[in-house]
């Protein structure tokens, strides 16, 4: 396979680099990113001892979830991994584990904090392991937007949806308002039940899953749908925009998978040929529309499962899930659909010093970082799940 290492460059000792390495303070962070305490410096040789016999000592107490886009060093150390949603599920069916470490970010943990008893608790190695797709949609910004839509007569006809990468603020908003949440697997299905109850969806925050599935899978023109931009009053649109919508998409994306491009595309068809690019329903809809397969995570990973040996595959999502599918097959080409490499930054906070220092804080009798949903917010949010669940 090709070395999909070869372009990377160490970031300089900026303040940004720092914190994407998991050192420093940004006093303007929502969360914060100290950890009380000593943090084991990433050159300690015995961090997976240590990680072994904290978890050991913790035995059944502990339940460690590791999402698709950790670490190696990380994933090592779950004891289910999965995309956000399946993890979420997985904490909710261990009602005896004491201790949840959630190897994610901060909206993943609030779901499973929702989602699991109010005895559990869930913690989070790195406070500061956010989403930047999450973080785009505020709650009051998304309020404000309500309220515009209110003035304009039009919210008894629009249904809200958000995908569960959003905070659980934004998931109690759409529980409020009669709303479901959607995963990037079950999108269409929800889109299909919100059309069933009005003739408007307000998708959340991700713009790109909203008009890729409402495009390519339930066969509406892109003139249907329009971008809600926050930052300008009123979204940046009319009312007339508003009212003629079908879909209004909050102007919110994926970091990771926005970057891949048309042309990251072209080039490696150029490169690699009888390649099939595979990528994820949260890239840029040319982006999308040129691949020759679209699907969440779990889709990913099943479709390479049963790729036939001697396939090559470009494959557009988080490069730590792409490394690990490379070496689980390696009797097929599977490379990276971006000849410059990505990973998740704030997914990757989370690293064995972190989870070192949350597991032996819990042995040590201290419970770090918990991740705490208030109980009218998690009620809404959990109404909003909860349709989902029922979707058909």
């Amino acid at each position: 396979m090709a070395d999909v290492t070869s372009t990377w460059t160490e970031p300089s000792n900026t303040p940004l680099s720092l914190l994407l390495l998991g050192k420093g303070t940004d006093p303007a962070s929502e969360r914060g990113v100290d950890c009380p305490g000593d943090l084991p410096a990433p050159s300690d040789p015995d961090l997976v001892a240590r990680a072994t016999a904290a978890k050991a000592a913790l035995g059944d107490r502990v339940f460690v979830l590791g999402h698709h886009y950790q670490r190696d060093e990380v994933i090592q150390f779950a004891d289910v991994t999965g995309d956000s949603f399946k993890l979420a599920q997985q904490a909710a069916a261990r009602p005896d584990a004491e201790f949840i470490v959630f190897c994610g970010v901060h909206f993943m943990a609030e779901s499973a904090d929702i989602l699991t008893k109010p005895d559990q608790k869930v913690i989070l190695p790195d406070l500061a392991a956010g989403c930047s797709m999450a973080d785009m949609a505020v709650l009051g910004q998304v309020e404000t937007a309500w309220e515009h839509f209110q003035d304009l007569g039009i919210t008894d006809q629009i249904v809200p949806v958000t995908y569960m990468n959003s905070s659980a603020d934004i998931k109690g908003f759409v529980g409020r308002n009669k709303g479901v949440v959607c995963t990037s697997s079950n999108a269409k299905r929800a889109l299909d039940w919100s059309f069933e109850q009005g003739s408007k969806v307000f998708f959340l925050p991700d713009q790109h899953l909203g008009r890729n599935t409402a495009v390519l899978e339930m066969g509406f023109d892109l003139d249907d749908c329009v971008l809600y931009d926050p930052h300008k009053p009123h979204g940046g649109l009319t009312g007339e925009q508003l009212t003629d919508a079908r879909m209004i998409l909050w102007r919110g994306h994926c970091s990771v998978h926005g970057r891949f491009t048309l042309d990251s595309v072209r080039e490696v068809r150029e490169r690699v040929p009888g390649v099939n690019v595979l990528v994820h329903p949260e890239c840029r809809h040319d982006v999308v529309k040129a691949a020759d397969y679209v699907g969440s995570t779990e889709y990913i990973i099943k479709a390479l499962d049963a790729a036939p040996s001697g396939s090559a595959w470009a494959v557009g999502t988080e490069l730590n899930l792409v490394r690990r599918l490379a070496l689980a097959h390696p009797d097929k080409q599977i490379m990276f659909l971006d000849r410059t490499v990505c990973y998740c930054s704030t997914m990757n906070r989370i690293d064995l010093p972190h989870l070192v220092w949350a597991l032996e804080e819990l042995v040590a009798g201290r419970v770090p970082n918990v991740i705490t949903v208030d109980e009218k917010t998690a009620h809404e949010a959990r109404v909003a799940l909860d349709q989902m669940l029922a979707l058909p």
